[in-house]
């Protein structure tokens, strides 16, 4: 299971990465800039960005700058049946 953490709040995802994708497009979509704007201030090329607004997906440092500028984190969270 992954968590999608935004202060103050974390909300856990069953559905794993398309959930996790999900709440990342919403999360760009709500940040109130362009994306020419995230773009700059991350290092994400626009096109990039773009193709994720449309339904691609982001890897690697990527999907990790894109959280870190939009304050989220993603790290594992046991489930309560102890697995991982």
């Amino acid at each position: 299971m992954i968590a999608v953490l935004a202060n103050p709040a974390a909300v856990a995802y069953a559905g794993g990465m398309a959930d996790v994708t999900a709440t990342l497009r919403t999360a760009l979509e709500r940040c109130g800039e362009s994306r020419y704007r995230v773009a700059q201030n991350t290092g994400i090329p626009e096109s990039t960005l773009s193709r994720f607004a449309a339904g691609a997906t982001l890897h690697g440092e990527n999907l990790d700058r894109l959280c870190r500028y939009l304050g989220l984190e993603l790290r594992p969270v046991r489930r309560k049946d102890g697995g991982r």
